[in-house]
């Protein structure tokens, strides 16, 4: 008999911080969230509607995380993401006629203006600015599942001191994936994989079936797993946990050996709104005259020095079909050597940040158009997700996985390092008081409920791993610490407020318009 295919799950985790800033007419970080849009939500959107249009079998899992569902679903967002559009737009117009005689710029100046303008048409007409009733679609499909993640992305082993805390980043993340998509997830995308012994029983008491953890979870399991990576665990508690591939991770993540640092690709750093004058940029740079990202990038990444040549589409194209299909030799290899030792049809499972597939790497939409079309040609391996893979395979080893994450050196040194350590004390000593408020009034109507349900989710946005991620980075510091110490505050004052009063109601208004996520939010859970 031929041997049972192997199977491969890719997971795809969607996810960036609270930034909303109603205070001011526009504000730059709010361009985050326009660029993932425009460079790889709507793109993603795309390329698996048109797999479904064209036939393709293909099988992916998605995280969507609640802050991105919360900016995806917020109108004075969406509205400024059609402005955001609408610049890029009169801003390509612009450069295509200033390059129009330019043999190498000119092509690459209409390709962003066709770009921009697509973006537009898919987002105001084909998506009625809703993408998330696109991305319900293709879940309501076999191809994709959905999955949710930690109410603002806290790095959960460091906030374990206080497990009421961790419970609410759990517990919210799952009832937010309800209200958006009116079913239940049964994955749960871990922030950073970060796994601690004991999490699983707090994912299994909040209806999670599985997660995803970094493969030296597995193999330095509390019992040495039978099949290493290749298969889940259960934990303690039931929950299932997938091991992140190396293999996989390395060829498409890998600084140094992974597919997007080839010399055709596009050059993310090398952007007109750093190249050129400002005064060729105005009216589409920040009043200030900041330099900013614009999208419209002109260089491939040619080489490893400065030295930067013309990017070209077509020839990023054709490396995006090679790569896709040495990918997939790739791994019926690992499949034919994984079957030969351990005599049954492994899983590889290979877990990436969505926004590394078109943000970071402009071609990689395109690479995941041709991995599964490639896929389905061959027979060596199938695409799978998650939850039908435990359904077809119900029964595993149980042991409990190791302390770990996906970050540098495999722990959590990113989020504590000497940088950012300062946050956690002031994380801790929060939730600490967040709970004995809850418990001294679990009664709270009005007013005192308003402030109470607030106050938890200023502690929730400060918790959000992302600013000491971006403290350790050295990356626009001043905004991450300012956005941790600006929640910290505004909880800070609102629990005095509803310990010794009078609650300002003014103030507090303001706070909700700023920070209207979480609509259902119940502070009581806390207790």
């Amino acid at each position: 008999m031929a041997a049972e295919p192997g199977l491969l799950a890719l997971v795809l985790q969607a996810h960036l911080p609270w930034v909303r800033h109603p205070e001011y007419e526009s504000f730059l970080e709010e361009d985050w969230l326009f660029e993932a849009i425009t460079e790889t939500y709507l793109p993603l959107l795309g390329a698996f509607e048109r797999l479904s249009d064209d036939g393709i079998p293909y099988r992916v899992t998605i995280s969507l995380s609640p802050p991105l569902l919360n900016m995806l679903a917020d109108p004075l967002l969406q509205t400024r993401y059609e402005r955001y559009l609408e610049q890029r737009i009169g801003l390509a117009e612009r450069e295509v006629a200033r390059t129009r005689r330019d043999p190498s710029f000119g092509p690459l100046a209409r390709h962003y203006l066709t770009a921009f303008r697509q973006a537009h048409e898919a987002y105001t007409s084909r998506y009625r600015r809703n993408l998330i009733a696109g991305f319900a679609a293709l879940a309501d499909t076999d191809s994709v599942r959905l999955m949710t993640s930690a109410a603002t992305h806290g790095c959960l082993p460091l906030l374990a001191v206080n497990e009421p805390a961790v419970r609410m980043q759990v517990a919210l993340g799952m009832s937010e994936f309800r209200r958006f998509f009116g079913r239940s997830a049964s994955g749960f995308w871990l922030p950073e994989c970060a796994y601690y012994a004991g999490l699983d029983r707090i994912l299994a008491d909040a209806g999670v079936r599985y997660a995803c953890v970094d493969s030296h979870a597995i193999e330095l399991a509390s019992s040495p797993p039978v099949y290493g990576v290749y298969a889940p665990i259960f934990c303690p508690a039931g929950v299932a946990a997938f091991g992140r591939d190396a293999e996989c991770a390395r060829q498409v993540w890998s600084s140094v050996e992974g597919y997007p640092g080839d010399f055709d690709y596009r050059e993310f750093y090398r952007d007109i709104g750093f190249d050129l004058p400002l005064e060729d940029l105005r009216p589409f740079v920040p009043e200030s005259g900041a330099r900013a990202y614009t999208g419209i990038k002109y260089y491939r990444v040619t080489g490893t020095s400065d030295h930067k040549e013309p990017y070209n589409p077509e020839w990023a194209r054709a490396k995006a079909e090679l790569h896709a299909t040495h990918f997939v030799e790739s791994r019926a290899r690992q499949v034919a050597r994984l079957q030969g030792a351990s005599g049954r049809a492994p899983l590889l499972t290979a877990p990436f940040d969505a926004e590394l597939f078109g943000h970071w790497w402009y071609e990689g939409p395109t690479w995941l158009d041709f991995l599964c079309r490639r896929v389905a040609a061959q027979d060596a391996f199938r695409l799978t997700t998650l939850d039908e893979y435990l359904d077809a395979h119900p029964t595993h080893q149980v042991a409990e996985p190791n302390t770990s994450s996906w970050g540098f050196k495999g722990y959590h040194e990113v989020w504590l390092s000497d940088a950012n350590d300062w946050i956690y004390g002031h994380l801790h000593h929060a939730a600490d008081r967040m709970v004995a408020l809850a418990r001294r009034h679990p009664d709270a109507r009005g007013l005192a409920k308003r402030a109470l349900d607030q106050a938890a989710r200023e502690l929730l946005l400060a918790q959000a791993s992302d600013w000491a991620f971006i403290i350790a980075r050295g990356t626009v510091v001043d905004y991450a610490v300012r956005r941790t110490t600006e929640h910290l505050e505004r909880f800070g004052r609102l629990a005095d407020e509803i310990e010794r009063g009078p609650i300002d109601e003014r103030r507090l208004v303001a706070i909700e318009t700023a920070d209207n996520l979480f609509p259902t939010l119940d502070a009581g859970r806390y207790a």
